[in-house]
């Protein structure tokens, strides 16, 4: 279980007295699938917390690959962050509109760089304007940081790992998706992809991780609940999937939370595993 030093997670009160300090970077990393309008960067030129800059986790991503937002190099990584105003001392502290839907897809590339002093916004801006803080709107402009990246590869999963852990069964996977998608009883909503899930893996649906309410995180007892009754045993090792490697990561931010560590993360998730001419896949229930 994490201690109060080491929770990836901080409050709107925490923020708001830090606010302007000169080693606290605040990113806003909101996401929205394709196609949903307004676009999150006019979401956040609209409102965001003051400071804040944009953290597109489209843009941050290796633009050659036919996949989506998939892991950048850590040079352009570090050339992408350190556009942002962001340097290798500074405390970031990531949020998202409030759905939990990419602020850790943000915290957890950060550490897989190599930058551990990252925590997320619990409840994110929702709760912070709930709250009545203050926020601003426009453009950021902010000076360039000096960033050191170094990528470790135990943080993320690809398809060849994954299509060996299915004989293997070396390690537990759990899909973030809704239970339609995953049991495969809807189309995808990328075009082109079959409905069902990976062989073996378990379903926990992020959004059951926090309070729809108020936006924040469920306590310990009830996130670990949450993954036990999904049948994972947090003893052994762990992988998270979704739809694209987004939600997936709220998943991996709650078994932080929970003490976890050494899990990882299906980058290419079921936007890669779902293509027509993919490894096997299976559908119903877990």
């Amino acid at each position: 279980m994490t201690s109060t030093a080491d929770d990836p997670l901080v409050s709107t009160e925490w923020l708001a007295a830090h606010l302007g300090d000169a080693g606290v970077k605040v990113v806003d990393a909101s996401f929205k699938m394709p196609g949903v309008l307004p676009l999150p960067v006019d979401d956040f030129l609209a409102a965001h917390i003051p400071g804040a800059v944009f953290f597109d986790v489209d843009a941050v991503s290796d633009r050659a690959s036919p996949l989506p937002h998939m892991y950048p190099d850590a040079t352009q990584f570090a050339r992408d962050v350190g556009a942002l105003g962001i340097s290798s001392g500074d405390t970031v502290v990531v949020y998202d509109s409030g759905g939990w839907v990419a602020a850790p897809r943000a915290w957890w590339m950060f550490l897989s760089f190599g930058h551990g002093d990252v925590r997320v916004l619990d409840g994110g801006l929702k709760k912070w304007r709930a709250e009545r803080r203050p926020v601003e709107t426009g453009k950021a402009a902010p000076k360039p940081g000096k960033f050191t990246a170094v990528f470790d590869p135990a943080y993320v999963r690809s398809k060849a790992q994954l299509a060996s852990n299915l004989s293997s069964h070396r390690e537990q996977l759990v899909d973030a998706r809704a239970v339609n998608r995953f049991e495969g009883g809807v189309a995808e909503p990328r075009p082109g992809l079959r409905s069902g899930h990976i062989p073996g893996s378990r379903n926990l649906p992020y959004n059951e991780l926090f309070d729809a309410a108020s936006g924040v995180m469920k306590p310990l007892d009830e996130l670990r609940a949450a993954f036990t009754g999904a049948g994972l045993d947090l003893a052994k090792p762990l992988v998270t999937s979704c739809g694209s490697g987004v939600s997936a990561a709220v998943l991996t931010l709650a078994l932080y939370r929970l003490g976890v560590r050494g899990s990882a993360l299906y980058d290419g998730s079921w936007s890669e595993w779902g293509l027509q001419d993919g490894p096997p896949i299976a559908t119903g229930p877990a």
